[in-house]
Parts: structure tokens; C-alpha cells; sequence
């Protein structure tokens, strides 16, 4: 061999020694070359050594948060989409794991290891770790005291949007008062002040106010632009009865309308139904706000079932999108998977991994949308959960199945069902705590339940009401202008300085405050 070839060889990292028994030795002669997975392997890095980050600035952001999808969610829910059309699974992947640029990020609050949604959001939105409980506030407050509040605002992406003439939008299939959501707009020390109802005489005498009204109440520029979610019953006064829903009226006590305040706006449309949505022209309408449920949406399992209809993560992230876009300026865009977490804390594996799917859907009418060259979208989760995956199952096992493992002829499942030692099959999802913890009779006499019906609960090692967060790190995935800022390992407020830098959210907004507030 060559010292050139030798050179190039030492370089790239490959064996000088024969792979094998080839034909004559040492003949450069790599037998694997003609495998499928060594050829893919190939491709893939050929695809990465074209790989160059986009130069430039971003005109709009996407920010797309999965509520409590931890890599092992991601994991799950890729293997359950493949499943879904009937392959094996494993080497399926959903829409955002396909984007360029990867990072971990670590979650922890201020004050805790294992984090809540409130501070996790106000991070990613606003640049600044915080503790758990509270909304764009630094961690300088104290929970539920509004006088520790003042002036510790942190200023969010949709309010420097604001300021600068973007078009603003937030979606979620939470309510969205809820905690992520609320990020976005609002500024208290206690999440859970949803409405002014929520919260004590005396902090309301010091002058905290709603999350709701907030929403209502952005002091930048002319507000929201499109508000797709849940929550309805935060936004009408006490006595007004929900359109849909008997016996849950508005909680409102300072007999407020807050929807119609928002149709006050020039042109604002309301929407509560799926027909009244479908209705919309996007091209025509002016600020949009759609509320399909008193408080959360349904899960995505569920949607179909709902009485007066309901539209999809994708189908509300396409109409934001179609809303948004009509400002040459650019716009901002949050959308949450809200109801990823509500499953796993139910310890219900189905309804998280459907609606992880759903929202793998929502990301990909994004990008179908959007062109690379002027929009960073950026891919996360604000927390992970206790879902494990384990056993040894075969290849293409039903990932909401019972572990079966390979019988070691072809990689073929064997027909025996693995057993644990109480001598009683498993699932491959469980969850390390939760409600669907059994006592081994129990575990017996659930031996012959379908793992995979929408309604059954992953067995859970410790025993609590509610599942919990977990404190591993969540993955990041972009793509656009600035995307090549996401990678390693970050703490997860740098995903607001990536945004920005992108954006140039903070510069431009000094440049319009220069100008006396005109964008």
C-alpha cells in the first residue's frame, strides 16, 4: 500500500488490516460493502458532508414544544408510527428527527432536579432558568407572593416579536392558560392563577393579575395574532354557560368577557367548534381565537368522539400558519403537544404516543410550509417522564405489546411470551411510578388484558396517583438560519439566545424603541 494511501487510510480512521478472509492478502477488500446497512451508513454520510449551515438572519420562528417528550417517547412513538402502516418500525423516523441539527438540554429549574413546565417554558421562552411554579418571572420570586414579583418580569420571544412588528401566534391542545402556553404572554409567581378567581383577595390587592386576561392585556404592539386551544372557561364572567359542555360556566368573578374584548379588535374572529373553524378564510380574517374546550383538548384518540368537534394539532398549526405568514415582516409561532403529558401521567403509553405522533404531523406541515432559507424551526420538549423501554422484545415486536423475544433462528420472534421472574409476562413500556402499579395477583389476573387497547395502563414500579416528570435531558432538533447553534450539550434557556440570535429579536427591538416604538 501507498504511504498516500496509508496517509488517507490513518486519516478517515479505517483498519489497514484485512477485514476477513478475502481473496488475496491484503486486497483492500471491505466484505460488508455490499450490506444494505453499510450502503445506507454511506448515504447517510454523504448526505451529512453536504451538510452547511444557512447563512443570514431569520425572518420567522418556530418554536415546537412536545409537553413531556423525553427521548424515550420519541423512541416509542417512531417504532408505534412505523407499526401503524404495518412495517417492522425500528428504523422508522418522525418528521423532526430528520432535521439537520441535534442537542441535548438540561431541564432543571432553579429549584428542583426534576423540573415543572412553568419554569422549563419561561426558559426556553425568555432566556432565564427559573423555578418551578412560576411564569416569566426570574427565580428571585417566591411562590405565590405577587409583592416578590415586582420587577422580576423577564421579557419573552412573542413580546420582543411584538415590539418589532412580527405576527404572533400560539397553539396547544392544552388549555391555553396552561403553563407552557402561558410562558409566552404572562408574568405571575403561581401558574396556577388561571383566572382571577384562582387567586387570594389579598395578591390581587397587591396587583397580580390573571393569566387570562394577560393573554388579553400583551402591552407590545397589537397583540396576538392567532390563539388556538383550550380554556374557555377562563375567559368567560361566572353564569355564562359553555356552549358545549353542561354545568361548566365561565369562572370569570370580575365579569369580564375576554372574548369579547377580543373581538373588539378590528376584524377579530372567535371560534369554539370545528365547523366554525373549517369556516375560517385565513386570507380574510383578522386576529383569530379559537377555544375548543373548557379546559384541555381532547386527546388525539379521542378527538373524533368529541361532540361538537375539535380540530387537530396539524390542522390548527396549518391555519396559524396561513394567518401568520401574511405579514412580509415575519412572524413568531409557538405550538405545544400539551397532551403528551397528560397521558404519561395517566400512565397511559396509547394516548401518548398517538398524540406524539400528531404532533410529529404538526411539525411536518411546518416545514412543508416554511422554506428552510428564512425560517428557523426548532424542535424540543420541556420535560421528560418516567416511560421506560426494556426487555430484550425481537425486532418489530408491537411496542405496546408484551416482550417476546428472538428465538435465534432469523431474528423470528419466539412463540412464548418472555417472563419475569413471578413467572408472568411483561410489557416493553412500563413506567418507573404511577397508577398503574398492580400487586403480583393483580399482575396475574391482568395476564390476559390487550397492552395495546387506548384505555390500558403501563404496570408502574412505585405506586402514585400521578406519574411523574423525569430528569433526564430532552432532545433539540432545527432547522433554518442559526440552526447550526443548537448542538452538544446546553443548558436549556440557550434555546431562547439561539431564537434570538436568529432573529435578531432583542437588536431590532432596541432599533424600534430608537425610533419611539415604531417597527
Amino acid at each position: 500500500m501507498s504511504r498516500s494511501r496509508v496517509a488517507c487510510a490513518l486519516a478517515l480512521g479505517v483498519s489497514l488490516l484485512p477485514w476477513g478472509a478475502g481473496p488475496q492478502a491484503g486486497e483492500d477488500s471491505f466484505l460488508q460493502a455490499n450490506d444494505p446497512w453499510f450502503v445506507a451508513g454511506q448515504k447517510a454520510l454523504a448526505r451529512a458532508l453536504k451538510l452547511t449551515p444557512l447563512r443570514g438572519h431569520a425572518k420567522n420562528l418556530i418554536l415546537f414544544i412536545g409537553d413531556g417528550m423525553s427521548v424515550t417517547t420519541v423512541t416509542a412513538a417512531r417504532i408505534f408510527e412505523g407499526q401503524l402502516r404495518g412495517e417492522s418500525g425500528e428504523e422508522n423516523l418522525l418528521s423532526f428527527e430528520r432535521l439537520p441539527f441535534l442537542a441535548l438540554a438540561k431541564t432543571y429549574n432553579t429549584d428542583l432536579q426534576v423540573p415543572d413546565s412553568a419554569g422549563t417554558a419561561t426558559a426556553m421562552l425568555s432566556g432565564v432558568k427559573t423555578k418551578a411554579g412560576v411564569l416569566g418571572v426570574s427565580s428571585g420570586v417566591v411562590e405565590r407572593d405577587c409583592a416578590s414579583a415586582a420587577g422580576r418580569h423577564v421579557t419573552s420571544a412573542v413580546e420582543l416579536a411584538e415590539r418589532i412588528g412580527l405576527s404572533t401566534g400560539i397553539v396547544s391542545t392544552a388549555a391555553i392558560t396552561h403553563a407552557t402556553p402561558a410562558a409566552a404572554y404572562a408574568h405571575t409567581p403561581a401558574r396556577g392563577w388561571q383566572v382571577d378567581r384562582s387567586i387570594p383577595e389579598k395578591e390581587q390587592k397587591a396587583g397580580c393579575v390573571d393569566i387570562a386576561r394577560q393573554l388579553l392585556e400583551i402591552p407590545y404592539g397589537d397583540g396576538l395574532d392567532v390563539v388556538l386551544g383550550g380554556g374557555r372557561r377562563h375567559f368567560f364572567p361566572a353564569g355564562v354557560d359553555d356552549p358545549e359542555e353542561e354545568g361548566q360556566p365561565g369562572l370569570r368573578q370580575d365579569g369580564r368577557d375576554l372574548v369579547r374584548e377580543w373581538l373588539s379588535r378590528p376584524d377579530a374572529r372567535y371560534v369554539w367548534n370545528l365547523e366554525q373553524f373549517l369556516a375560517v378564510n385565513p386570507a380574510r380574517t383578522g386576529p383569530l381565537l379559537g377555544l375548543f374546550q373548557p379546559y384541555h383538548l381532547q386527546y388525539e384518540t379521542d378527538r373524533l368522539n368529541d361532540r361538537a368537534g375539535e380540530p387537530s394539532l396539524s390542522r390548527m398549526t396549518q391555519m396559524a400558519l396561513d394567518v401568520l405568514q401574511r405579514n412580509p415582516r415575519g412572524f413568531f409561532l409557538l405550538v405545544e403537544g400539551g397532551r403528551i403529558d397528560h397521558a404519561h401521567h395517566e400512565g397511559n403509553a396509547y394516548r401518548a404516543l398517538v398524540d406524539t405522533v400528531e404532533f410529529a404531523r404538526a411539525v411536518q406541515v411546518a416545514l412543508d410550509r416554511t422554506d428552510a432559507k428564512d425560517t428557523l424551526v426548532i424542535v424540543t420538549a420541556d420535560h421528560s417522564h418516567v416511560l421506560t423501554f426494556a426487555g430484550y422484545p425481537a425486532r418489530g415486536n408491537p411496542i405496546l405489546g408484551r416482550v417476546r423475544s428472538a428465538a435465534g433462528d432469523g431474528g423470528l420472534p419466539k412463540e412464548g411470551l418472555d417472563q419475569a421472574q413471578d413467572d408472568l409476562p411483561y410489557t416493553t413500556l412500563s413506567y418507573a411510578n404511577g397508577p398503574g402499579h398492580l400487586s403480583q395477583s393483580a399482575r396475574r389476573a391482568a395476564r390476559h388484558q390487550d397492552t395495546t387497547h387506548p384505555d390500558y395502563l403501563q404496570d408502574a414500579t412505585i405506586w402514585l396517583d400521578s406519574e411523574t416528570h423525569g430528569g433526564d435531558d430532552v432532545a433539540v432538533y432545527a432547522r433554518g438560519p442559526g440552526a447550526q447553534l443548537i448542538r452538544g450539550v446546553m443548558e436549556q434557556n440557550y434555546i431562547f439566545h439561539v431564537m434570538d440570535a436568529a432573529g435578531r429579536l432583542r437588536e431590532r427591538a432596541a432599533a424600534v424603541a430608537e425610533r419611539g416604538g415604531i417597527p
